[in-house]
């Protein structure tokens, strides 16, 4: 495995290939957890740690370039656990090294381990550390995603170690982006950003109109792969996530019991489906939130479609909008749908949830008592032919 970034700058991280859940996103492809090794002609720094458990691989890979007391500052980035896990164990096998990070992570990191006898080196927007010959600099990103997020910049080599931004859980012994499957690693980069970035749209471009000032030739996130040929890629798909840019695709979400909303989310289809649009169909029963809320980010309009259960909306489809909502998709069309017993609750409360995270609804709900005839199905088929007539007006 290529480790190497640069001359003495090396990854020194653990790759997750087994994971496939990180606090309810669904990891397919696994993750990494990214630290990186500087040498300067005076001073050695760490970037970030790895996960707790994976703790012994990163003082194994750091010992591989140079003796663990030999390192003089640990750089925490962000203090949420995959990255700083490994902090409190790295602290006592390096007995020389200083913790660098900003005062809110100081806090943060208070508040998640015992910090008694951590030596501190707190820094500020834009102040820098001299390792000889090599300069790294602190650039504060608050809520991408955490109050205490920054990055770390490292001039000379016009290297940023990104934090998150950038980044991808994608498990893979290439460590660069030209070196892997390149359509694997932008699925998974919007998958993240999907997952993880979406609701800190505003913060992150804030960030990025921030960074992108400074002469960068590699990018080097804390999850994924390191961008050094590509990098015009995913910052061109990043301006069109922030707003979640439409194309134009039509989603189609639903749960049912008896296969009643089923035949209306396949009548939703059908009509769609008559227009030169992408159009996709999911029942949750099979489908992950990670998923569907990384097909939401990019379509321009969708449906929903529950079946009324206990004078309510399906659990499923409950947890899905619930997910949803938290990441609020902006600038999405949509209607609901579906069947009803005795109560028909279900559908005009999967409107209300689409009403929450700020959709314009396309249509009042359609329902059908029991199974739909053909004059309902017929409404869900016109209801599909205007969501595709919204996805046709985007731009291709």
């Amino acid at each position: 495995m290529n480790t190497e970034l640069v001359k003495n700058v090396h990854w020194v991280g653990y790759v997750d290939w087994p994971v496939r859940d990180f606090h309810g996103y669904q990891t397919k492809r696994g993750s990494s957890y990214n630290a990186y090794l500087v040498k300067g002609e005076a001073k050695i720094a760490v970037i970030d740690t790895v996960k707790a458990p994976y703790v012994e691989y990163l003082k194994r890979n750091v010992a591989a370039h140079c003796g663990l007391d030999a390192v003089d500052y640990i750089v925490c980035n962000h203090a949420e656990p995959d990255h700083s896990g490994g902090l409190p164990a790295m602290v006592a096998a390096c007995p020389n090294a200083m913790v660098v990070c900003n005062a809110k992570c100081q806090d943060a990191l208070s508040h998640h381990y015992d910090v008694t006898g951590w030596k501190w080196q707190i820094v500020k927007e834009g102040e820098t550390i001299d390792l000889g010959g090599r300069t790294l600099k602190f650039f504060d990103t608050v809520m991408c995603h955490w109050p205490e997020s920054m990055v770390t910049y490292l001039e000379e080599e016009a290297l940023l170690f990104s934090m998150d931004i950038f980044g991808q859980h994608y498990a893979t012994y290439c460590r660069f982006d030209d070196e892997a499957n390149l359509e694997e690693v932008m699925q998974e980069a919007k998958t993240y950003y999907a997952n993880i970035v979406l609701l800190y749209q505003k913060p992150v471009e804030a960030a990025a109109k921030k960074l992108l000032g400074l002469k960068l030739k590699m990018v080097a996130p804390s999850h994924g792969v390191i961008w050094r040929s590509h990098f015009d890629k995913i910052l061109n798909a990043y301006l069109a996530w922030h707003v979640s840019k439409p194309t134009r695709k039509v989603v189609v979400l639903y749960s049912t019991m008896w296969q009643s909303t089923q035949k209306m989310a396949e009548a939703v289809v059908q009509g769609a489906n008559e227009s030169n649009v992408e159009v996709k169909l999911f029942d949750l029963k099979a489908t992950g939130d990670t998923e569907v809320i990384t097909e939401l980010m990019d379509c321009a309009a969708f449906a929903v479609g529950t079946p009324t259960l206990n004078q309510s909306l399906m659990p499923r489809m409950a947890a899905c909008l619930t997910y949803i909502r938290g990441l609020k998709p902006a600038g999405k069309k949509a209607f609901a749908f579906g069947s009803y017993g005795w109560a028909s609750k279900g559908a005009q409360e999967a409107e209300g949830y689409l009403k929450a995270f700020g959709c314009e609804i396309t249509t009042p709900p359609i329902i059908c008592r029991y199974s739909p005839d053909e004059a309902t199905l017929e409404a869900c088929r016109e209801a599909g032919r205007a969501l595709a007539k919204i996805a046709l007006e985007v731009e291709a």
